[in-house]
């Protein structure tokens, strides 16, 4: 049988890269997804995509009023939400000297008030209908340490880490298992920004970053998004009914805990 099978999920910045991921494995696991993106033309051709089983839904994680319709939206469309991946996110880096109150703010709204508002506005669907459900934050190995030119970012991650702690703590009374994962450097379109952050700042070629950092992990390449997959099923699954506020490792090794 398969592990989601009549499950619905809503997962946040699921146009593309991991989160479409996400979206594909649970449809295989017999789950229907709803694609929530700022990107609306994306998710609804990443959805039509993926078939009937997904839908797409205009999602800004920075605006409550955006998160509150696609959730009603999602519901609506669904019947309910079982599953929240909050996986929408951005990347930032600079030198400390260099960091504007504008991007602070930017990252902050997103990684971090993004994740606990959605978080807040998908528990109390859930709480008000009685459903055991499952939440899924994105942290990542950024949330584990500090990095030279990435203080925002992993600022934002730690602060994932510490909301799903304290989140998963407080819903379990309502039998709601809140839980992250954390990946380490995971390739995708998205590293083309990345890449061109360390390409200014630390005065390297275009690409040398990304294929120095794949270089340095323990298992010998960077991650995809579908080694990330499994652990998410499995944090969504019966299979983790006792996990509660734990923060998982999927980095090749990079971070051990």
């Amino acid at each position: 049988m398969k592990r989601l099978a009549g499950k619905t999920a809503l997962i946040t910045g699921a146009a593309r890269g991991i989160g479409l991921a996400f979206a594909k494995a649970y449809v295989a696991e017999g789950a229907r997804v709803a694609i929530a993106d700022i990107n609306i033309d994306r998710a609804r051709e990443s959805a039509a995509a993926i078939g009937d089983a997904a839908i797409a839904v205009s999602m800004d994680v920075t605006d409550q009023a955006s998160i509150d319709a696609a959730v009603a939206e999602t519901a609506e469309r669904l019947g309910q939400i079982d599953i929240l991946i909050n996986n929408a996110a951005l990347f930032t880096a600079a030198p400390l000297v260099e960091i504007t109150r504008a991007d602070y703010q930017r990252v902050f709204d997103i990684n971090v008030a993004g994740t606990l508002f959605t978080m807040q506005a998908v528990a109390r669907h859930m709480i008000e209908r009685g459903i055991r459900g499952r939440i899924i934050n994105m942290a990542s190995q950024a949330g584990r340490r500090g990095e030279s030119l990435v203080a925002v970012y992993c600022a934002t991650k730690a602060a994932v880490i510490s909301l799903t702690q304290s989140a998963g703590l407080n819903l379990i009374a309502h039998g709601i298992n809140v839980n992250a994962i954390a990946p380490g450097v995971v390739d995708g379109e998205h590293w083309d920004g990345v890449d061109a952050f360390f390409a200014k700042y630390e005065g390297k070629a275009p690409g040398q970053k990304k294929k120095e950092v794949g270089e340095a992990v323990p298992y010998g390449r960077m991650g995809r998004a579908e080694d990330l997959t499994g652990m998410a099923i499995f944090l969504a699954s019966d299979e983790a009914e006792y996990i509660v506020a734990q923060t998982y490792n999927v980095d090749g090794g990079q971070w051990m805990s």
